[in-house]
């Protein structure tokens, strides 16, 4: 992977990690268009994910604050519960990770035909939830936050995109709309940092899951994906807060046609 790709990877996965319109998705597409397979596309994945992660904890880091003191008051709080509605939204996920990674693995392995269709199926959860108006709620309830674990869970897919999955899910739901985009981004960030420590010990281990990748072109793609991964997140906060997700719908619907055309033209 040369650093120009790295550089524009990274961009990629840090505005698509937060817009509606699947950053795995674009991501195969990208590395697709480039060449770019296997180990050294799997290694790039993970740090340019702990990065958007990064830029989650800068964005929302007084929210991460003030969960984490009323935490540790040691009383049954509005802190204790958003943490516990974020360790419910996980287990969906961790079943995922442990029981059906190689599963999952091999999804991401069979090209650009399965991408373009979980656009389209992004496309559509966001038009429904658009469309659809259910009385809303003030809080996100434990149920709430399982039935959008669910969805995340789902969203391993590539082109189902997690944070589109999340929050459609929410509105679908009457959560409120402020405190569903940030809950949505919050609650990624445990799985991520998991994934990314797992790499971590088999990189201490010995094992290469590097590949032929050099560090720069990991730094470059780093801080490409940190940087916009900051900017937009701020914007997709206030893009839910005014409940302008169409517009992206039309946005994958149209990615999702093109990304199929490309797999059939590639078959």
């Amino acid at each position: 992977m040369e650093w120009f790709e790295a550089l524009i990877l990274g961009l990629i996965q840090g505005l698509t990690e937060y817009l509606p319109v699947s950053s795995s998705g674009h991501l195969a597409i990208g590395s697709a268009l480039f060449g770019i397979e296997g180990e050294e596309n799997l290694a790039f994945t993970v740090v340019v994910h702990v990065a958007t992660v990064f830029s989650t904890m800068v964005v929302l880091w007084k929210e991460i604050e003030w969960i984490f003191k009323g935490l540790f008051k040691w009383q049954m709080n509005d802190e204790t519960r958003y943490v516990i509605n974020i360790l419910i939204s996980m287990l969906p996920i961790g079943i995922v990770g442990v029981f059906f990674k190689d599963e999952v693995e091999a999804v991401f392995g069979s090209g650009l035909l399965i991408v373009g269709c979980m656009l389209l199926v992004t496309a559509a959860l966001l038009s429904f939830s658009y469309y659809y108006k259910p009385k809303q709620k003030e809080n996100i309830s434990m149920k709430d936050a399982f039935i959008i674990g669910l969805a995340q869970a789902c969203a391993v897919l590539p082109g189902l995109s997690r944070s589109g999955t999340t929050i459609a899910t929410g509105l679908l739901l009457g959560d409120n709309k402020a405190k569903l985009a940030q809950f949505s981004f919050l609650m990624v960030m445990p799985p991520i940092l998991g994934e990314g420590l797992l790499d971590g010990m088999k990189l201490m281990k010995g094992e290469d899951i590097a590949g032929s990748i050099s560090t720069l072109s990991l730094l470059i793609g780093f801080i490409a994906a940190f940087v916009s991964g900051c900017l937009a997140c701020k914007w997709m906060i206030n893009i839910v807060k005014k409940g302008k997700l169409v517009y992206f719908a039309i946005y994958c619907a149209i990615a999702g046609i093109v990304t199929i055309v490309l797999s059939q033209m590639q078959g």
